[in-house]
């Protein structure tokens, strides 16, 4: 009876235990997955508007011009019906209008859209018109005035009802970045409210529970901060700073108004290289390779946003290209450089990156003419890399990168680094020899 009355409360207890934590991850987890359904939300939204704003750049940006110069040298006999590419021209004006029909979420954008295809069908209609008139040799004079009178007039409705679209558009992506805004601060404040239950939960906890339940636990402490400190630099590997995606988002809309289709392609482009590089499906090891298009694909998006102040080379041997390295450890290099270099030196400067194989080790250099640092705070960076204690003042991101490289590789590698004032920063990276495992297991 005595051993059965004895399993009966530690039975009750681990329950309560079981309750207990039940009860402080449920809302962790409902919160969690209210956040990420709300950020994937925003970011489809965000991407399909700026897929139907480049779309609708590209009507907008010659359509009238090159349509009304065609139909010209279709009345004028300069061209013939067989060679006039004004029925390609429709077919494609039609297929991007149906295309932005998918994008597009609201009800005037739609029907902006259906004007627009009435607009290209009339046109049609007039090409059709003036092609018949060119068997009679007496409908010059017609055909002209179709061309002044129809074609030209239908041809600029179209061009200011996609315009319309377009600035509607862009109008919605505004809004999505506010609403944005209001989610992220949602977030923090649910964020706080979460904390604070947590923290008087385990005070609740600590006071309640018997004392016995935190003997093992201190033992375990010990191993688990070290475990805990390696995940909080994992975490920070998936981290991704808004501000950096506004100011992008705010440039591609500033290119689109500007009708720079190009470099709105480029930007989009690079951006979405760039994230789908920072996630790398969760590996937290990459080669230099895609580690370096990484950074290029950064400095890309930056140089469009600074282009007067900044200028980069990349140039790292090829026979460095399959070594393994941990994702994002150049690039936070990168934007220190920038934001604590350049930026702070008048007239800008250049950033470069290279590398080479010691024969201990691999270097990664990225070196920049910047504003660079006095002695007394060289010092202090290089202490806190030194002590593994970021001191306030010191540039953060190095530590960070630093302690990653530490914690995966030993002591023996890191970063070293060297600076003078107005004069720029040299960054070390100091990594060991390490390439993918299906070449280690071939050899």
């Amino acid at each position: 009876m005595t051993k059965e009355k004895a399993r009966k409360p530690r039975s009750h207890l681990a329950t309560q235990i079981r309750i207990s934590y039940i009860v402080l991850l449920l809302p962790s987890v409902v919160f969690m997955c209210y956040a990420f359904y709300n950020m994937w939300h925003i970011n489809e939204r965000n991407n399909k508007m700026i897929s139907s704003v480049v779309a609708a750049s590209e009507i907008s940006l010659k359509f009238k011009e090159d349509f009304d110069n065609e139909t010209y040298l279709l009345v004028v006999g300069n061209v013939t019906p067989e060679n006039s590419t004004l029925k390609s021209e429709l077919a494609k004006a039609r297929q991007l209008v149906t295309g932005l029909k998918g994008y597009t979420n609201t009800e005037d954008n739609l029907q902006r859209l259906l004007y627009a295809e009435k607009y290209l069908n009339n046109l049609d209609t007039y090409v059709t018109q003036i092609t018949e008139n060119l068997g009679y040799e007496n409908k010059y004079e017609s055909n002209k005035l179709i061309w002044e009178n129809d074609v030209q007039i239908v041809t600029s409705l179209f061009q200011e009802t996609i315009n319309e679209y377009i600035y509607y558009e862009n109008r919605q992506i505004q809004t999505t970045q506010a609403e944005n805004n209001k989610l992220f601060m949602n977030i923090v404040e649910i964020s706080a409210g979460l904390m604070a239950f947590g923290l008087i939960s385990m005070i609740v906890v600590s006071y309640v529970g018997p004392k016995w339940i935190t003997r093992p636990i201190e033992e375990q402490v010990k191993e688990e901060q070290k475990r805990l400190r390696k995940s909080e630099f994992d975490l920070l590997q998936s981290q991704i700073n808004p501000h950096f995606l506004y100011n992008t988002l705010d440039a591609i809309i500033w290119s689109a108004e500007a009708g720079n289709q190009k470099q709105v392609v480029s930007m989009v482009g690079n951006l979405s290289d760039f994230f789908r590089l920072s996630l790398n499906k969760g590996k937290e090891s990459v080669t230099i390779r895609e580690e370096l298009q990484h950074v290029r694909s950064y400095l890309e998006i930056q140089q469009i946003r600074y282009q007067d102040i900044l200028k980069f080379e990349i140039d790292v041997p090829e026979d460095l290209f399959e070594y393994m390295i941990p994702k994002l450890s150049v690039q936070p290099i990168v934007e220190n450089a920038l934001y604590h270099g350049i930026k702070n030196k008048r007239g800008g400067g250049s950033i470069k990156v290279y590398g080479e194989e010691k024969k201990e080790y691999l270097s990664l250099v990225v070196e920049d003419e910047g504003k660079g640092m006095d002695e007394e705070h060289l010092r202090k960076v290089r202490r806190a890399l030194r002590e593994h204690t970021p001191e306030s003042g010191v540039v953060y991101g190095l530590y960070n990168v630093n302690e990653r490289i530490r914690l995966n590789y030993g002591e023996g590698y890191g970063i070293h680094i060297e600076s003078i004032l107005d004069r720029g920063t040299r960054v070390e990276l100091r990594l060991p020899k390490s390439k993918k495992q299906t070449e280690i297991v071939e050899k």
